[in-house]
This record gives structure tokens, C-alpha cells and sequence, in this order.
């Protein structure tokens, strides 16, 4: 089955909250957070926040998609159905879904500091049910961003903290829990290669690529800086392309569902003030590392040589 993609134009506000509401969202994250007795020892991946579903979790998602479309503010960018991908090639897969949404004006001065932020933009959710068949919701910290991307001060990251917090806990009905280890290094886990093509040709090269290889299907295009420009913000040519191919996917959730967070793959082609090309895309062991995928070198070779050789293709080196 095909999964279900929408067009970047509606790349919207996916939430409504007020800024009193977000404080009060971050006041209560706040809480649980300074209590030790929620934050035990945990396995779930570094700078993610995550919630124990009291709903079971195609409600949950169910629930949270209908809600984004009934509001106008709200667009769905893509949603990857991971288990379904997995049935297409003849493997098992609990269920595994993950969905893309986001607010330019609250995104935008997140890439206004770091272009590369637009790597892990647009916001995405992944709702899963584990081997021990707990529904669980999972989705990166703003600790996470403001680490891997340098972006301390950036004012719009409690908001989108707050407005993550809302929405998650909404729908699970239970509290936001959170990863023992919440912060990266700078730029760790992120592959960036100098372009010697222009912007443009660099994206359409990128692009020819994917869409030639039958093993892989486009997810969805996302151009940042007309995101921006939508709602009268300035912004360097970024753009994103996310891609997937389900024989490489499979296997690695197959180990640790929760990397479905960080798949399918993305590519980041930018062009800094200067006007330097780049392309950038994450690093699969990191990846893998994150999530405690193991036993998985042959397979992380395999994706790894194949996004060397899409960026190779892109940069025109």
C-alpha cells in the first residue's frame, strides 16, 4: 500500500496554543522532570521524550491525525506507515507508524541560526507497539536539536517544547517522560559534503537519482525557504528530501522499532550567505547507535554506501 503524502504546502502551524498555554505545558514538563521517581533508568534513545499510551495506539494515532486535519491551522506533511511497508516486501513488523508536521514560524528561526536544523525538521512523532506490546509514543527533545545544532538561545524552541509536550500527552492520555541522556555534540552523527554544482543543480541531481533507483520511493519534498517566505520570514535555499526503501529499513526496526523515528532517510541540500552548496544527511551508525541497533554492520554498510554515492551524485564530485 502506498503510504499517504501531502504536499508541502501544507507545511502549517500544528498547533494553536497560546504562549501563556506553552509555559504552562513547560511549567508541568518542568515538574516531571525534577522528580527522580519518573526518570528511573530507561532504554530509550538519546534526546527523545516519549509517552506510555493509556490509549491503544492506532487510536492514538488516529486520534492525533484527525485532530491535526480539524484544524486549520494544522497540515500533515507525510505519514509512513513502517509495518505496512514491511508487509510489502514480505516481513513483520508490530505496528509502527510515524507522522511529519510543522510550523514554519516556529521552525524557520531554528535554520535562521543553523541551516542544518532543517535536517531534523520537519517535527515528527512515531507511535509504536513494542515486543512487550506497550503502545508507546516517542519524538526528539528540544535538547537534541539545541545540542546537535548549536541553537542556545533560539526563543521559539520552548514553544515548540511546550506544543510537543500538549500534543503527546493529549493523546496518550499519560505523562512525558524522557531519555536519561538528552544532549549530542555539535553536529555529531551528520555528514555534510561541499557541492561543486549550483543549488539547483545539486537538488535536481539528487532527486534524477532517487527517482531512477526502483528500490526507493520519495516521501516528500520540503522547501524550507518558501516555508519561510509564507509567513514573511528570510531564509538560504534549504531544502529537504526524504526517501525510504523498505528491504534496508525493515531489518533495523525489525532490532529497535524506535528507529523508525529517524527513518525514512533525509537528505539536506543547502546554500549558505555566501553562496556554498552543501548536502548533508545523518550518518547511519550514528543512527544506529542512537537507537542500540546491533549485529547490523552489514546491512549499515550497505545504506551507508548508498548514501555516499547519492551524494556523490548531488555535489557532482
Amino acid at each position: 500500500m502506498k503510504n499517504i503524502i501531502l504536499s508541502a504546502g501544507l507545511f502549517l502551524a500544528f498547533i494553536s496554543c497560546t504562549e501563556n498555554e506553552n509555559e504552562q505545558n513547560l511549567a508541568t514538563a518542568d515538574i516531571n522532570l525534577n522528580n527522580p521517581e519518573r526518570f528511573m533508568s530507561t532504554e530509550f534513545p538519546v534526546g527523545t521524550k516519549y509517552s506510555m499510551s493509556e490509549v491503544a495506539i492506532q487510536g492514538a494515532y488516529n486520534q492525533f491525525r484527525q485532530t491535526l486535519n480539524k484544524n486549520e491551522a494544522i497540515g500533515i506533511v507525510a505519514e509512513v506507515d513502517h509495518a505496512q511497508n514491511a508487509k510489502s516486501i514480505d516481513e513483520d513488523l508490530n505496528y509502527t507508524r510515524i507522522i511529519f508536521f510543522g510550523n514554519p514560524n516556529l521552525g524557520t528561526p531554528l535554520m535562521q541560526r543553523n541551516q542544518l536544523a532543517g535536517l531534523d525538521l520537519p517535527q515528527k512523532v512515531l507511535f509504536y507497539k513494542d515486543e512487550d506490546k506497550k503502545d508507546i509514543i516517542l519524538y526528539n527533545n528540544v535538547e537534541y536539536l539545541r545540542s546537535r545544532h548549536e541553537l542556545d538561545g533560539v526563543e521559539t524552541l520552548s514553544k515548540i517544547s511546550g506544543a510537543l509536550a500538549n500534543l503527546v500527552s493529549g493523546f496518550s492520555k499519560n505523562e512525558i517522560l524522557a531519555a536519561d541522556q538528552q544532549t549530542v555534540g555539535s553536529k555529531e552523527g551528520i555528514i555534510t559534503k561541499q557541492s561543486e554544482l549550483s543549488f539547483e543543480d545539486s537538488y535536481s541531481a539528487l532527486k534524477n537519482a532517487l527517482e531512477s533507483n526502483p528500490n526507493i520511493s520519495i516521501m516528500a519534498e520540503l522547501d524550507h525557504q518558501a516555508n519561510a517566505a509564507r509567513v514573511g520570514l528570510e531564509l538560504d535555499p534549504t531544502r529537504v528530501i526524504i526517501f525510504e526503501n523498505p528491504n534496508l529499513g525493515t531489518p533495523l526496526m525489525q532490532k529497535e522499532q524506535s528507529i523508525g523515528l529517524d527513518l525514512p532517510q533525509k537528505m539536506l541540500v543547502w546554500e549558505n550567505s555566501e553562496g556554498e552548496v552543501y548536502v548533508s544527511y545523518n550518518d547511519p551508525f550514528f543512527i544506529a547507535g542512537r537507537h542500540s541497533v546491533e549485529n547490523s554492520e552489514e546491512i549499515l554498510n550497505t545504506i551507508n554506501e548508498a548514501l555516499d554515492n547519492l551524494s556523490k551524485v548531488a555535489t557532482g564530485n
